[in-house]
């Protein structure tokens, strides 16, 4: 018999019956289907669609009905906290639920609590000055390091991937470091009317001054890195250090015959192929990203990428690199300047990394041995790229030693 124990609730699902401390909650028909999704994914994100295959299988019926369903369950659930809500996603059960066997043991399901070690994570809100929330993420010690935007990105789900996990608890081992959802993407608002270039930098300078920052330094990598150049050209006094990681300065895909075409050719791809559920069109960039990822690595970025962000938001993202422009800006930076890029990087020629370090007075340009857009754990650059931008950043050798042993995927 299926049944599952969480607090002290016991649902019975073959005889379709909820019970606390052995007395009977009458559920109606859809209330208990609801739940029973939500306990038998104990721990995992269940999304809307899947709600809706499961218990509306024969019904076209609208989002409001889940909604209402998840509030009437939290209402009878309280005081107890089990359900979670992911923003434009969906939800997830976060009690703890053991499945009690026929001779008395139990059996833990998967649980949502962060392994041992690893803290929960809060996530912050601002509004923007033209009215859009941005989810940020202050964590850690030390003196700060703000990490700009990346072309897509999601908070909650990159905290529960363990190996992106890690290597953000070791920064902040360091550093109070500060993450961030671009708008229209992750757990930032989605409906948005302006991605331009400018409006992304003005993003950035709210952040900073929204979680009460004075100095701080920035790591950045591709057109995340344009912003943190643009702010530090803009407010040198406010900059101590500025990582610059695989990005560009005039403009992506550089200027020159073709250019235009390829560009809405991807953005064609993007608008018509990224939200289905086959990975193929989003295996594209995940191919452009990270040529030599193994299969575990290609399916996490598959996901990132859908989960991330609307295909269109997705496109309209993309198509404002083309006017990402800080090549006459760099020259104004006054701070420490660390320029990273790998040498076959298929995303972003190296010859941009060198002509955004031979800008920069005092910059160190160091050129990976990689073929990835981003160093990532497990690529033959690793060791390097975290030699140096522990050095750079005043870290002691043990915690390069760790970070360096962090696992392939």
């Amino acid at each position: 018999m299926a049944k599952y124990l969480f607090g002290n609730y016991l649902l019975d699902v073959d005889e379709r019956r909820l019970l606390r401390d052995n007395e009977e909650i009458r559920l109606r028909g859809k209330l208990f289907d609801t739940l029973r999704v939500l306990v038998e994914n104990a721990g995992k994100l269940v999304r809307k669609d899947a709600f809706m295959e499961s218990v509306w299988p024969d019904s076209v019926v609208e989002d409001n009905n889940l909604d209402y369903c998840i509030s009437q369950l939290r209402k009878l659930l309280h005081p107890a906290k089990c359900i979670e809500t992911v923003p434009r996603h969906g939800y997830r059960f976060i009690a703890e639920v053991t499945a009690p066997k026929s001779h008395g043991r139990l059996i833990p399901m998967e649980s949502a609590v962060q392994p041992p070690g690893a803290p929960d994570q809060q996530i912050e809100f601002f509004t923007t000055s033209d009215g859009v929330r941005i989810a940020y993420n202050v964590g850690g010690q030390g003196p700060v390091l703000v990490r700009t935007i990346h072309w897509l990105n999601h908070l909650d789900f990159e905290w529960k991937t363990p190996l992106q996990r890690q290597w953000l608890l070791e920064i902040m081992r360091h550093n109070t470091l500060v993450r961030y959802d671009q708008r229209g993407s992750g757990l930032s608002d989605w409906n948005v009317s302006d991605f331009s270039f400018e409006r992304t930098v003005q993003d950035f300078e709210e952040l900073v001054d929204a979680a009460g920052l004075e100095e701080f330094s920035i790591l950045g990598g591709c057109q995340g890195a344009a912003v943190g150049i643009a702010y530090a050209a803009r407010h040198p006094d406010r900059v101590t250090r500025l990582i610059i990681n695989g990005t560009f300065a005039n403009g992506w895909p550089a200027p020159g015959p073709g250019a235009q075409e390829h560009l809405e050719a991807m953005l064609t791809l993007i608008r018509s192929g990224w939200g289905r559920d086959n990975p193929a069109f989003r295996q594209l960039w995940t191919t452009l990203f990270r040529p030599d990822a193994d299969v575990e690595e290609a399916a996490w970025l598959n996901e990132l990428q859908r989960i991330s962000s609307s295909p269109e938001n997705a496109a309209r993202m993309m198509a404002e690199f083309p006017n990402i422009r800080v090549l006459d800006m760099l020259p104004k930076i006054s701070c420490p300047t660390l320029v990273l890029h790998s040498r076959e990087d298929g995303a972003v020629p190296v010859q941009e990394g060198k002509l955004i370090a031979a800008r920069v007075r005092g910059s160190r340009f160091v050129e990976l041995p990689s073929r990835s857009h981003m160093v990532a754990p497990g690529d033959a650059a690793w060791e390097q790229l975290v030699q140096e931008i522990s050095a750079f950043m005043g870290w002691h050798e043990e915690a390069a030693a760790r970070m360096k042993e962090i696992p392939a995927r």
